[in-house]
């Protein structure tokens, strides 16, 4: 069976829009999602105006495109390690608080976590956008939540009798740590974030040992 010939155009168009998406998201974190235009894009991407218009047609349907591309770098980074090398239960719901820290901690993105900056941008402004932001963020959280409810099962928790409460207040350490440690330029929010994590769960009865490996590895 002969192979179909590769479209170079169509493979050159995807190279091109991956990297106008990395600058893209990179940028929206710092200036917004409504700061971000086809002309400014081309100027600091090095392509055409037509170019980036051609690749995503609108600024709306380039503002979805980034959020849909800051959510696969988000579950690369955060999710996908977390399920990767810990069983259900607690020792993943201590890995994920882990591995959002080290997201934001390490700057993947210049802004820290893109959800946590367009969530206040776009929180008062309906449309499909906002949808796009919501649906992303409560894809984490219920994946968080339902983490969550598996170390609740499994006698972890003993403690805990509200899953999605414990959500919240954890998921309110780790954007608080993001935006502070943004505007004080310090590491400080992010420990303070993991004395906090780790004393609320110790204090539902978690184990101290899976608890203490909540930043750890920051610490090494």
């Amino acid at each position: 069976m002969t192979q179909a010939p590769i479209d170079r155009r169509r493979v050159r168009g995807d190279e091109s829009r991956r990297a106008v998406l990395a600058h893209a998201v990179d940028t929206a974190t710092v200036d917004g999602l409504d700061g971000l235009t086809i002309g400014r894009l081309a100027d600091a991407s090095g392509h055409s105006k037509s170019g980036i218009a051609t690749l995503f047609g609108s600024k709306e349907q380039l503002q979805l495109a980034v959020v849909a591309a800051a959510r696969e770098v988000f579950i690369d980074r955060v999710v996908a390690p977390a399920r990767a090398r810990t069983p259900r239960g607690l020792a993943r719901v201590c890995a994920l608080l882990s591995d959002w820290l080290a997201y934001s901690r390490d700057r993947v993105f210049s802004g820290g976590c893109f959800f946590a900056a367009t969530s206040v941008e776009f929180d008062a402004k309906p449309g499909i956008v906002r949808d796009a932001i919501v649906a992303a963020s409560v894809d984490w959280e219920d994946y968080l939540t339902g983490s969550i409810e598996h170390a609740m099962a499994a006698g972890e928790l003993p403690l805990l009798d509200d899953a999605a409460q414990l959500t919240f207040e954890m998921v309110s350490f780790l954007e608080a740590a993001n935006t502070r440690s943004l505007l004080y330029v310090s590491d400080e929010p992010y420990r303070r974030a993991e004395v906090a994590l780790r004393s609320r769960l110790t204090a539902l009865g978690a184990n101290p040992t899976l608890v203490a490996s909540i930043g750890a590895a920051a610490a090494d």
